[in-house]
């Protein structure tokens, strides 16, 4: 670690848990965030002036007016341009020593899969139930921890799937997947702008302490955010043995998985379009 990165980082480094050796771990992390929106925007931040030393990020989008409500790593003056760009212009100037990937593209099947085989750890910052689910059986299949959250509305919610671990359930334990899930997005239902903050940045340090090998995950756990009177609720869950992507005859496990990536192509509605 340099004098400078002792200096940038002295904050963290001051912390027993994290310490120089936890901070060297997140210096030399890969982290992919998939959604340069609401809660794509904290979350990179965060990350970014943290010192990740390569940071991913994808958004087929570009930046909309209606975004600057909750969008943080967007400006008016970028109206227009790709969010993944825009959020790379943003993140270089708090931390211009970091290494910033912006990619302009839908993720799924083997370009997702190839993501999330080349990262530390991912960020499920979307909005939609079939991204999600094909980010999961990725991370599943690669055994990368995913940092999932969700905000609509007044209401969020946040989890973490360490799927290193034998005993983690994954996104799907929690959320299967069926067709009659209706979507809910920001677009027609609205979002309380400070709602995507605090899922946000809670993804993000979930995120810091996976990368630096400290504290406990949020593993087994979802934790349930009223915003309007600010109540958190906690949910405990369990690895489902019968889970058609983790469980011992799923997706992951049976083979499957490689036939889905050839599904996925062709049914994901849009990777990156989150609150």
């Amino acid at each position: 670690m340099t004098d400078e990165q002792l200096l940038r980082y002295s904050r963290h480094i001051l912390l027993d848990a994290l310490s120089i050796e936890g901070q060297s771990r997140i210096l030399s992390t890969h982290a992919l965030i998939i959604g340069a929106g609401g809660l794509g925007s904290p979350a990179a931040l965060y990350l970014a002036s943290a010192g990740v030393g390569k940071i991913t990020l994808v958004d087929d989008d570009t930046v909309d007016f209606t975004n600057l409500q909750r969008q943080i790593l967007h400006t008016q003056a970028r109206v227009g341009m790709a969010k993944a760009e825009s959020g790379k212009l943003a993140l270089s100037a708090i931390n211009p020593e970091i290494e910033i990937v912006p990619l302009q593209q839908r993720l799924s099947g083997a370009a997702l899969d190839a993501l999330v085989a080349s990262a530390d750890l991912v960020l499920d910052c979307t909005d939609n139930f079939t991204t999600r689910h094909a980010i999961n059986r990725a991370c599943v299949h690669h055994r990368k921890p995913l940092v999932s959250g969700a905000a609509i509305r007044f209401d969020g919610q946040i989890s973490v799937y360490d799927l290193r671990r034998d005993d983690s359930p994954c996104y799907h334990c929690l959320f299967p997947e069926a067709e009659d899930v209706e979507e809910v997005r920001c677009a027609v239902m609205g979002v309380f702008a400070p709602l995507t903050g605090i899922i946000g940045t809670m993804q993000a340090a979930e995120a810091l302490k996976l990368a630096a090998g400290i504290g406990e995950s949020l593993t087994g756990r979802l934790l349930l955010l009223d915003a309007l009177d600010m109540e958190w609720r906690t949910v405990k869950f369990k690895q489902d043995a019968g889970c058609s992507v983790c469980g011992a005859s799923g997706d992951v496990r049976s083979g499957e998985y490689l036939h889905r990536l050839a599904e996925d192509r062709e049914s994901a509605n849009g990777a990156c379009r989150l609150a």
